[in-house]
Order: C-alpha cells, then sequence, then structure tokens
C-alpha cells in the first residue's frame, strides 16, 4: 500500500483568495526528491516569482536527505518550476497588477512518481475578510457536530 505525499501550505488559503490555480513540475536533485517522498518539505513562508520568463519558487524548505552524504542539497534553494510559456506570460501579465501573488499551496506526487506543485495566482485578504473566513469555518464545524448529534 503506497501512502499519498501531500504536503499543504495552509496558511495561504487563509493569507489568500485564490483566483485561478496551476499544477507544475519541479527541478529536483536525487536528494530533494527522496525527503519529499518520506514527507519532509514545508511551503511556510514561500512564494514564486518570475525572472527570464522562468518561473522560481523562494523559500520552500526541503530537510536534507538522512542517508545522503556530500551530494547532500540545501534545504531553501530557489527552485525551478515547470509552466509552459503561455502560462507564465499569464501570470507575470497578471503579477503586474497590485495586490496579486503567486503562492504555492501544494505538493505532491503524482501517479508517475514525480513531484509536481500547485500554485496560486492570489490576491492578499485584508483583516475583515480573515475575520470572515475563521466564522465561515467555525460555523461549518458548530454545523457538522450538530448532524452528528442527530
Amino acid at each position: 500500500m503506497e501512502q499519498k505525499i501531500q504536503i499543504k501550505n495552509k496558511k495561504a488559503s487563509f493569507d489568500f483568495f485564490f483566483l485561478e490555480t496551476y499544477t507544475a513540475g519541479i527541478v529536483l536533485t536525487g536528494t530533494e526528491i527522496k525527503s519529499i517522498r518520506l514527507g519532509k518539505a514545508s511551503l511556510v513562508d514561500s512564494f514564486c516569482y518570475i525572472h527570464n520568463a522562468e518561473i522560481w519558487v523562494k523559500g520552500m524548505n526541503i530537510s536534507p536527505y538522512f542517508y545522503g552524504s556530500f551530494s547532500n542539497h540545501e534545504a531553501r534553494r530557489d527552485r525551478k518550476l515547470l509552466l509552459n510559456k503561455r502560462e507564465i506570460n499569464r501570470l507575470q501579465e497578471a503579477v503586474k497588477q497590485v495586490g496579486t501573488t503567486i503562492v504555492p499551496t501544494l505538493v505532491f506526487i503524482d501517479s508517475n512518481g514525480r513531484a509536481k506543485i500547485n500554485i496560486a495566482l492570489a490576491r492578499g485578504k485584508k483583516e475583515f475578510d480573515k475575520r470572515q473566513t475563521l466564522k465561515e469555518k467555525e460555523d461549518r464545524r458548530q454545523m457538522d457536530r450538530a448532524i452528528k448529534r442527530f
């Protein structure tokens, strides 16, 4: 039985409204993919940027592989993402608008064994939007409890 690796950026959905989502490949070294398969990665405080018509993820933490020796990787290096030119151009135009950014939301292993990352074009939430999100979450929780009681 194979377990599904899904590393989520839970804080991103609290801090941002997702406008569009994309699935991209990640350029990794051998020890990085082994660490991801063990679930030793984090998307906290990571973001994406576009440089020279290429998209990169910055701040993504992939812990060094325990059995890696001299060939082990840096934990927080910038990693290139694989999208086609049309998608990169669309994202580049959208990021020019004030208040929009690109955030990684999920890292997973696909059915072919390759690491993929879901990224989202996002707009930041204001403080009252965050309170509204918390209120909706609490209301959903109470409704679920009421349904389970009956």
